[in-house]
């Protein structure tokens, strides 16, 4: 007897005529299966959800001055949008080392680009930090060109799961692999107002560092574990609301912004390993 097909999976439901949280979002989340809905909201200068659109591609290209048979370094594979620019001038005879440490969107990108017919024999993918920029080079022998597009992609960003942005609850992580180093949530149990006064106006240039570090160490010592990103927003704000002037609202969303970011630098090293990558430059 024959077994069954399996039965299909339903997608999402979602309330209204458009989906709004990210999850049902199922168009964005398999772009492979809706590529003229893509293709349609990127033509209209949007970025689709959970998706990159990497900046200053043809600048970059230009800059490079890539031909056949070069071999070079992507350094932060990312969504893959330069790799892929990167890897078209570089054939025939050409190959790409390229690294990434987030090991959710590292395999998506690989499986992208092997489905446009870019394999393991024009693009060598490492899940590694680009610290380690010396290994790549004892592999690949002398470098044509290096890239490095640092900061954080609108994958990370999109996704609530992964604790990177306010708009939405999500986990406060902020770690672009989440499955080392501490998370922002664990630094805020330990580290003291001085030392996060300090953190926020050296990764962040907060004006208003010290009252947010006193707003948040207080909240700790109170007993609260402060667990999502939307609940860290919340005290920043409640920190700032001597804040009356006109622009109230887009100071403390910006503030808000500015410590998010000098807490994701924290906890990724985001100084240190650059360091360390410019000076292994070889």
């Amino acid at each position: 007897m024959e077994d069954k097909d399996p039965k299909r999976v339903r997608r999402v439901r979602y309330k209204g005529t458009h989906p709004k949280a990210f999850k049902e979002k199922y168009k964005e989340l398999k772009p492979e299966n809706y590529a003229e809905d893509i293709a349609k909201v990127i033509s209209q200068g949007r970025t689709p959800a959970g998706m990159h659109r990497s900046i200053c591609v043809n600048e970059i290209m230009e800059f490079l001055q890539i031909v056949p048979g070069q071999i070079g370094l992507d350094a932060t594979l990312g969504y893959g949008g330069h790799s892929l620019e990167i890897i078209k001038c570089l054939l025939p005879g050409g190959h790409l080392f390229a690294t990434d440490v987030d090991p959710f969107e590292l395999p998506r990108t690989k499986e992208r680009l092997a489905s446009l017919g870019y394999g393991p024999e024009v693009i060598t993918i490492k899940k590694m930090n680009f610290s380690g920029i010396d290994q790549i080079a004892s592999e690949a022998g002398p470098l044509n060109f290096v890239l490095a597009d640092l900061g954080v992609s609108s994958m990370q960003i999109d996704n609530p799961e992964r604790g990177f942005s306010f708009k939405v609850e999500g986990p406060l992580d902020l770690r672009l692999n989440p499955k080392t180093g501490k998370s922002a949530a664990s630094l805020l149990t330990t580290i003291s107002q001085q030392e996060l006064e300090e953190l926020f106006i050296e990764n962040a240039d907060e004006p208003h560092a010290k009252i947010i570090a006193k707003e948040i160490v207080s909240s700790i010592a109170k007993g609260e574990v402060i667990t999502t990103t939307t609940r860290l927003k919340e005290i920043i704000t409640e920190a700032l609301k001597f804040i009356t002037s006109a622009d109230s609202k887009d100071e403390i969303k910006k503030s808000c912004q500015r410590c998010f970011q000098a807490l994701r630098i924290e906890v990724n090293d985001e100084f240190g390993v650059l360091e360390k990558f410019l000076e292994k430059l070889p």
